[in-house]
């Protein structure tokens, strides 16, 4: 699915990231959200590798990457430490500046590598969120009923792990199983592939550990920055205009609030953008980095 792409695995101060790299031209770094892995990318990235050299890689904890153990703190999965991993692995593939694009929990990582490191992103396209600062300042019956991933899987290690690891492939397939056509939207390899890496304990623990620093160290972080550092350099904001974000928010006045220069549109269509509107999705990001 990833035809004329390299697959390769950058060491990095903190883990090992698998990813695959194709095309030519300006560096442009797309990462993925849970419970997925670069997969989730393949309808997009060969044809955005027609103008850009596209790198897809696996965050930490997920899919073919390095699986750190959680800590009390849970510092190894913050977004900070998962944007390093980042970093790290565009500057041993040799760009030190490039454009980012991140959907679900990579955009998170996104929006904090851009933060951190505002010199290496020179545009910066986040997929279906707001803020994680944001959302827990407006939980309500609402966003608990639609995210309800997010309070489930930040319980104590290991109850949500025990509870997943009974049936990952039920639990992940659940998610997707649910929405109308979703065999054309998630195509049996495709499908067979997210069960496979989802399966294995090292995920299911990994991934709790992301969302666990979500609602504390991330947070540490994301009060410490707002009202003080934003981002600065061209943002795009694209979401579903029929889920929780784009039902509930004016998903680019709170945008503003984070980011000096904000544009941005909806998609009539589900949470999983590029794989629902692969189409739309690629048109909008070329257009935009170009």
């Amino acid at each position: 699915m990833f035809e004329g792409f390299d697959q390769k695995r950058i060491t990095t101060s903190g883990t090992t990231i698998n990813l695959v790299q194709g095309g030519s031209g300006p560096p442009l770094l797309l990462l993925h959200g849970y419970p997925e892995m670069h997969l989730m990318w393949h309808k997009v990235a060969p044809r955005l590798a027609e103008d850009f050299t596209v790198v897809v890689p696996d965050l930490r904890g997920y899919g073919d990457s390095g699986k750190p153990e959680g800590d009390a703190e849970h510092r190894n999965y913050s977004k900070r430490v998962m944007a390093q991993d980042q970093v790290e692995v565009m500057q041993q593939l040799g760009f030190e500046t490039f454009y980012l694009a991140g959907h679900d929990r990579g955009a998170r990582v996104s929006h904090r590598l851009t933060l951190d490191h505002p010199e290496r992103v020179r545009k910066l396209a986040v997929l279906d969120i707001i803020p994680t600062h944001r959302m827990f300042q407006v939980v309500n019956k609402e966003m608990a009923t639609s995210t309800y991933h997010w309070f489930f899987l930040i319980q104590p290690y290991d109850f949500p792990e025990r509870v997943i690891g009974a049936n990952p492939e039920y639990f992940l397939r659940y998610r997707f199983e649910r929405m109308e056509n979703y065999q054309t939207i998630f195509p049996p390899e495709v499908l067979d592939e997210y069960t496979r890496c989802f399966s294995d304990p090292g995920t299911i623990h990994a991934t709790c550990e992301d969302y666990r620093a979500g609602a504390s160290i991330d947070l540490v972080y994301d009060d410490a920055d707002f009202g003080v550092n934003k981002v600065t350099c061209p943002l795009f904001a694209l979401w579903s205009e029929t889920g929780y974000m784009g039902r509930t928010n004016d998903v680019l006045a709170v945008w503003r609030e984070y980011a000096t220069d904000v544009r941005g549109q909806s998609l009539l269509c589900g949470h999983y953008i590029p794989e629902e509107m692969p189409g739309e999705a690629y048109d909008i990001l070329r257009a935009f980095f170009i």
